[in-house]
């Protein structure tokens, strides 16, 4: 009975709503000997999967002129926070198509960008 407590507790865990393209900062634990240390890991999220319990996000960032990628389980007792960075705005579920692009190609445009108005004609 103390794992499925455990597992309601971890469901309880505030997490911002974010979606695929936005650019998340993820805090996680790294314990060393007796002590936990945070680690941060910043990136684009390019996918999600999985419902409940068992969501899956994917997370890449570019260091040192490699990609690389990561995936974290959303309600894991290993992430100690979640940040929302920026939104992105995508028309696509799974933005894999980012590993064949670099430089500012991989740039998603911002969510909050401004809406142009409609150019109508008056007849």
């Amino acid at each position: 009975m103390d794992k499925i407590k455990i597992m309601e507790g971890a469901l309880d865990k505030k997490i911002p709503a974010f979606n695929i393209g936005d650019t998340v900062k993820i805090m996680t634990k790294i314990p060393e000997g007796d002590k936990v240390r945070l680690h941060p890991f910043e990136g684009t999220v390019i996918a999600k999967r999985g419902s409940g319990a068992h969501t899956t996000f994917t997370v890449r960032k570019v260091s040192f002129g490699e990609g690389i990628e990561r995936v974290f389980p959303l309600y894991s007792p290993a992430i100690d926070s979640i940040k929302l960075a920026h939104s992105g705005k995508v028309k696509r579920a799974k933005l894999y198509y980012l590993r064949n692009k670099i430089g500012k190609e991989t740039k998603i445009e911002s969510a909050l960008a401004e809406i142009k108005p409609k150019v109508t004609r008056n007849p």
